[in-house]
């Protein structure tokens, strides 16, 4: 068993940071890989990030913006998020993936592709 648990959410101007947390317990070795996707009210819920083998990989809308990295030795995992847009409003979720994921190509993007979930941290972004 997996616990994710996100922090650092919050209200933000247009064009501000923030740094999402996403903190791991329990079997945490058995994480491959780790993403950050978010739902906005009333859409999907959609791929932002992931982290996996070394390797990183973005969604379109946040590339150049947005930093997943990883740190092992706290078992967390961050998402660094500037110029900051009304259109990023969103819950954030992290989610873990126990089971291996080949190192070359994109990494996993869909939501069933991820075992375990938190409970969603609230980015919210004024305009």
């Amino acid at each position: 068993q997996v616990q994710l648990v996100e922090s650092g959410g919050g209200l933000v101007q247009t064009g501000g940071s923030l740094r999402l947390s996403c903190a791991a317990s329990g079997r945490t070795f058995d994480l491959y890989v780790v993403a950050w996707f978010r739902q906005a009210p009333g859409k999907e819920r959609d791929f932002i990030a992931s982290v996996w083998s070394g390797r990183t990989a973005y969604a379109d809308s946040v590339k150049g913006r947005f930093t997943i990295s990883r740190d092992n030795a706290k078992d967390t995992v961050y998402l660094q998020m500037n110029s900051l847009e009304p259109e990023d409003t969103a819950v954030y979720y992290c989610a873990g993936r126990t089971y291996p994921w080949p190192q070359q190509g994109a990494g996993p993007l869909g939501v069933s592709l991820y075992d375990y979930w938190g409970q969603g941290t609230q980015v919210t972004v004024s305009s």
